[in-house]
């Protein structure tokens, strides 16, 4: 049994999808990608609050709010307000390629850019940092991780 909607506008009864279909209104669906998002998002955030913890112990470095994001180019960035952001596709990636980003990012809050002294950051705690950055990009490019 279906249940009619009608609008009262004046003396006119409208139809509630009469009007919608005037209007060009349509509800919209959630796409897959933004239900893969959704139940993988909590995940990303336990793990990427995890690895920040067991990293900054040895750095020291103050943050503040950390974001998980349906990001379509990047694996992660940092604001000059202290604000660290990653892809919840982070969570898919192999574990030293997580920590790498993880640790990027981290870097980027003592060094806003890449220069000698942030990368000599990131060596502290991924020696093979240079390896990983190409590993990564090899990803990137295959399309297997960010599409």
């Amino acid at each position: 049994m279906r249940v009619e909607m009608t609008l009262q506008i004046g003396s006119v009864l409208i139809n509630k999808y009469s009007l919608m279909r005037f209007f060009k209104v349509r509800k919209r669906r959630r796409s897959s990608v933004t239900k893969h998002y959704l139940t993988y998002k909590e995940q990303a955030r336990t793990l990427v609050h995890e690895r920040l913890n067991h990293y900054n112990e040895h750095y020291g470095f103050a943050y503040n709010r950390v974001a998980i994001r349906n990001q379509r180019r990047c694996w992660g960035s940092c604001t000059s307000l202290k604000n660290l952001n990653f892809s919840y596709k982070i969570l898919f990636l192999p574990t030293e390629l997580q920590d790498y980003i993880i640790v990027h990012e981290l870097c980027h809050l003592e060094q806003l850019n890449h220069s000698e002294n942030f990368w000599n950051l990131v060596e502290q705690t991924i020696p093979t940092w240079l390896e990983l950055k190409s590993d990564l990009r090899l990803l990137e490019r295959s399309g297997q991780m960010l599409s």
